[in-house]
């Protein structure tokens, strides 16, 4: 199949998603809380699948099952249930008290929840440049992998900056044009469709090769794979497997993308369904996507340094036309991750940095088109530093995870703790974000501690950061401790 007609099915899926977000354009209000939040009326199934949607990312569909090829099956319980079950908990957790401060207050951002708490418009948009940091890796893995999974497909006929630019250019268009409410309907599209392409991808590789038995075989049979079939090796240790099971977990939760999902629910209800049905999306996505990694390694198929395995083993053993399919599906999936993103990164700039220190009285349409204006420089400059290749998938994934983590604790603390004051919080977020950012890049601080990653270290010492000055400092004059307490009430 040439060339042509491979580009051919990936921009028309492209297109049919972008088709859907021009039809939710027409339904969309012109007002900042409707670009943002849809006017906090998505129902079970869209919630539920916008957030699917928007975590099916680069590092979903090639760095887990590049890890899976290079290190075995493990990452399952890593993602599909360890995540699967904290992130669901924290939905609640966090989600249901963000969605009744949200509904009371009308907050659109974290920034704007926690700044109005503590009468701090230096916690909110220093909460907001930390997200916005942590953002950007998270935005350049997307282009990173529809970069290499074009140039794998084609046979490097389209380059890897051609595959990049591709999907920046689309989810430009797309969310300057749709908002919210576009990219939750694009969501439920690409989260259902995804489900179904993986598994169909999975039962065609293993209908080629024998059955799933023959695939394990196959492992079993390789000297450097007949550890995947054991639970746990050098790589897989306990520390290492909850470290990076919290790590996300938690991370996920202060996801600008996600985090303002929790203020979107139509319902109370809304979100007790959306959290209980998490845990079985992600075992039903994960669990195909990364032992068809780990098969390929015992099927022998040879993946160069630097590529992705999936469009690798799907070009081996499912016609071209099904691969640029499946293909196609997870650039939609990483652009509906990188849409939402940018979204969200435009409201962070908008709401808690531009409006708080630059023009506080700012009419809807002049922060559309801040955001709009927003979307297309932040786009822009991951796009180009994607160009670099700075890390692997797996790493820029890794950092985006553990350092939005570092939010979590302070924040639950905040929703939950009546005596927590500025400083504390304050000094928490600042103290664990110091920590972390210098585990990545001074020599001098330690990546892991006894095999726990300097991510989770950096959790619990922004918690005792947080507690011990909390306890030692009263609260500033601005603070209103009431509001996350006081008249709250269920639907």
């Amino acid at each position: 199949m040439s060339v042509a007609l491979q580009l051919g099915i990936i921009v028309g899926y492209l297109l049919i998603a972008l088709a859907v977000g021009l039809v939710a354009y027409r339904m969309t209000d012109r007002t900042a809380e409707d670009f943002y939040l849809a006017s906090r009326t998505l129902g079970t199934v869209v919630l539920l699948f916008t957030t699917f949607a928007t975590l099916l990312s680069a590092f979903t569909f090639f760095a887990g099952p590049n890890v899976a090829y290079a290190r075995g099956p493990e990452w399952v319980l890593v993602m599909g249930l360890m995540d699967g079950i904290i992130f669901a908990i924290l939905w609640y957790v966090i989600g249901y008290k963000q969605w009744l401060l949200g509904r009371q207050y009308g907050y659109v951002t974290l920034g704007e929840m926690l700044g109005d708490r503590f009468g701090s418009r230096w916690l909110r948009g220093f909460v907001a440049g930390v997200s916005l940091l942590w953002l950007f890796p998270y935005v350049m893995l997307q282009q990173v992998g529809a970069g290499t999974a074009l140039e794998a497909l084609t046979d490097g006929a389209v380059s890897y900056a051609a595959g990049a630019g591709l999907i920046t250019a689309f989810m430009i268009l797309y969310v300057v044009v749709a908002g919210m409410r576009g990219v939750a309907w694009t969501d439920t599209l690409q989260g259902a469709f995804m489900l179904v392409t993986t598994w169909v991808a999975l039962l065609w590789v293993l209908a080629a090769v024998g059955g799933p038995g023959a695939a394990t075989a196959a492992l079993a049979s390789n000297p450097e794979t007949a550890d995947f079939l054991s639970l746990g090796s050098g790589y897989y240790t306990p520390q290492w497997m909850l470290s990076t099971a919290v790590v996300i977990g938690f991370g996920v939760a202060m996801f600008p993308q996600v985090n303002q999902r929790f203020f979107a629910a139509g319902s109370r209800t809304v979100l007790k369904r959306s959290f209980a049905l998490w845990p079985i999306l992600c075992v039903l996505l994960f669990v195909p996507s990364f032992m068809l990694g780990a098969w390929a390694r015992g099927l022998e198929v040879a993946v160069p340094e630097g590529a992705n395995v999936l469009p690798l083993v799907l070009a081996a053993y499912t016609p071209t036309w099904f691969a640029a399919l499946v293909i196609a599906g997870a650039m939609a999936a990483m652009m509906s991750s990188s849409d939402s993103m940018l979204l969200s990164g435009s409201s962070y700039f908008t709401r808690d940095l531009y409006r708080p220190f630059i023009q506080r009285d700012l009419s809807d349409r002049r922060e559309g088109l801040l955001a709009r204006g927003g979307v297309v420089f932040f786009a822009s400059a991951a796009f180009v530093a994607s160009l670099q290749q700075p890390a692997t998938l797996f790493e820029l994934g890794e950092a985006a995870f553990s350092g939005f983590a570092q939010l979590a604790l302070p924040v639950l603390l905040a929703l939950y703790w009546r005596r927590i004051t500025r400083a504390g919080i304050t000094a928490g977020v600042v103290v664990s974000q110091l920590f972390y950012v210098s585990s990545l890049f001074l020599p001098a601080v330690p990546g892991s501690y006894a095999g726990w990653s300097a991510g989770l270290v950096g959790m619990g010492l922004g918690l005792v950061v947080t507690v011990v000055v909390s306890l030692l400092t009263s609260p500033a004059a601005a603070e209103r401790r009431a509001i996350y307490f006081d008249g709250l009430g269920a639907d």
